[in-house]
């Protein structure tokens, strides 16, 4: 047992108009609390952080936290493009409540975001953060993919409690996995590999699609640690054409909308992302049902 692991949900941020809605949020999280995810990211990717001001992602981070059930942990994605901000802003969050800190790459000088330069990055927001830090990688949004090697030596840090590896990649798992502390959380932020990457030793997944069927996502989990394999991978299956969907093709516009049908609050991205359109929106709804939401 490790003191973070489990499935959490990456959440998504409620709109209205152009403007954030905390009583939305609090709305969606109250209804999570009733599945059995472990908690909540809030100001992640699929949340449009880069989007959000620092006085509306601080209203979000306090919305979640007022309102998580008991025993749900609360990560906070705290990432800028420099590390003073991003310490800064870590060192702004309420002192009560929060679990972690997830922090990706900065990424807009990716040319000269070396291996010494991230390290230098990650080194400096562990030593001055007053929460946990998770390491986050997400090639796809940031053009960065960090090194596992990197990674290894950076579990080595005591303020440094793990990682999100969003690249999908079961092979950067295995290189990871084998030399790092035990105390460190190696978190899957794929829907694809949530069940073969609990088997090689992850401890849970940070997942976007949670949003939409946080009762599947945390029923594999159930179902792995409880022994049952077999039923765990084939719920793996099903959530495979769900995730590829509203993760890779429609988006956080298509999880938007899936949530929009599910009942919690959706709603529209912020500009410069766009709604799913009609098409996409009856193929999302058909692959609920067939999911059986």
């Amino acid at each position: 047992m490790k003191p973070l692991e489990g499935i959490y949900v990456a959440l998504t941020t409620p709109f209205e108009g152009d403007s954030v809605s905390p009583s939305k949020l609090k709305a969606n999280v109250r209804r999570l609390n009733e599945t059995s995810v472990a908690g909540y990211l809030v100001l992640g990717s699929t949340g449009e952080s880069v989007s959000l001001a620092d006085d509306e992602s601080l209203a979000l981070v306090e919305a979640v936290l007022e309102t998580a059930g008991p025993g749900k942990k609360v990560l906070v994605g705290t990432a800028r493009e420099w590390t003073k901000g991003t310490i800064d802003f870590g060192r702004s969050l309420p002192a009560r409540g929060i679990a972690a800190v997830l922090v990706r790459p900065p990424s807009y000088f990716k040319s000269k975001m070396t291996r010494e330069a991230l390290k230098a990055h990650y080194l400096a927001v562990a030593e001055a953060s007053p929460f946990p830090v998770l390491v986050y990688n997400m090639p796809a949004n940031t053009g960065i993919n960090l090194e596992p090697r990197m990674v290894i030596e950076l579990s080595s840090h005591p303020n440094i409690a793990g990682l999100k590896e969003s690249g999908g990649s079961l092979s950067f798992l295995a290189e990871v996995i084998r030399e790092v502390p035990d105390r460190f959380h190696y978190f899957l932020g794929s829907g694809h590999v949530v069940y073969p990457g609990l088997a090689m030793g992850a401890c849970g997944a940070i997942l976007a699609v949670a949003n939409v069927v946080p009762e599947m996502c945390g029923e594999i989990f159930r179902l792995f640690q409880a022994g049952k394999r077999d039923e765990a991978r084939a719920l793996q299956l099903d959530l495979v054409p769900l995730n590829k969907a509203l993760v890779e093709v429609y988006g956080i516009a298509g999880l938007k909308t899936a949530q929009d049908l599910r009942g919690y609050h959706g709603g529209p991205t912020r500009l410069p992302l766009l709604p799913v359109d009609e098409k996409g929106k009856a193929e999302i709804a058909s692959l609920l049902k067939k999911t059986g939401f």
